[in-house]
């Protein structure tokens, strides 16, 4: 399920992801909300944002 797209920038949240259909310039995130995975990570290496969508070309 695609989250929503606004037009404002998710505060607190940077993404320098410029791949992802919710990157912003700025480096910002455009998505209603974030989901990051998965529940038992014990490091940021284990860590992964599921709300990432490829970008449309």
């Amino acid at each position: 399920m695609r989250i929503e797209k606004t037009d404002r920038n998710l505060s607190g949240v940077k993404c320098v992801v410029n791949t992802c259909y919710y990157h912003a310039e700025g480096d910002n995130c455009t998505a209603a909300s974030i989901e990051i995975q998965p529940r038992n990570a014990t490091s940021t290496d284990e860590t992964d944002c599921a709300t990432f969508t490829p970008a449309l070309k």
